[in-house]
């Protein structure tokens, strides 16, 4: 049998982030990132940037600080809003409650941005989105949650693969972009562009 290299003409898939979700999600379609290197970015929002426009930029900025020649290189960033309204990715416990309060008892939306490059330089680069329903959390909710430590580094102050599913009352569009690498959009492009997968 072909190893995977040998069935992207010897060009390796290079993962340019540390999420552990992101690389749990290319596994489960069967892409397996033969390298992990992230890149860092000023990712501070524009003057009058939408969300869905940031999380397609970021994705795009960390590829083009990628310098990995010769091989597939696939970036991506997550970007969770109320409206217009752009949540950090919480690095308090400060931060992370003023998050959960805000999301609870409310419809909010996650925008994921993919962006590929081949080894012959074309690049491609697309958004996945859900909208999100919350219930509305009681303190003992926010304060347990938060113990927890899932919130640390997550868009919005919260995971939806861990205890923070639990909050979700509806949940309409791609999953995985909330997780935080759409899949099905990942897919197109790596294969759009001639990757393999195993």
């Amino acid at each position: 049998m072909a190893s995977r290299t040998e069935r992207s003409g010897g060009a390796a898939l290079v993962l340019a982030s540390a999420s552990p979700r992101r690389r749990e999600l290319l596994a489960q379609i069967g892409f397996e990132p033969d390298r992990v290197a992230p890149t860092h970015i000023d990712e501070t929002e524009r003057p009058g940037e939408t969300p869905r426009a940031l999380a397609l930029r970021l994705a795009e900025e960390k590829l083009a600080a990628a310098d990995h020649p010769g091989d597939y290189v696939l970036a991506s960033d997550t970007v969770v809003s109320v409206g217009r309204r752009i949540l950090p990715k919480t690095e308090t416990r400060e931060e992370a409650e003023a998050c959960l309060r805000r999301l609870s008892g409310r419809n909010h939306r996650v925008h994921t941005g993919v962006a590929v490059r081949a080894p012959d330089g074309r690049e491609a680069s697309r958004v996945g989105e859900a909208r999100i329903a919350f219930k509305r959390l009681s303190d003992e909710e926010i304060a347990a949650y938060l113990d927890s430590g899932e919130w640390e580094g997550k868009a919005g102050g919260y995971g939806v693969q861990g205890r923070a599913g639990a909050f979700v009352e509806n949940l309409i569009g791609s999953y995985t972009a909330v997780v935080g690498l759409p899949v099905y959009e990942t897919r197109q492009l790596l294969i759009g562009l001639g990757y393999r997968p195993s």
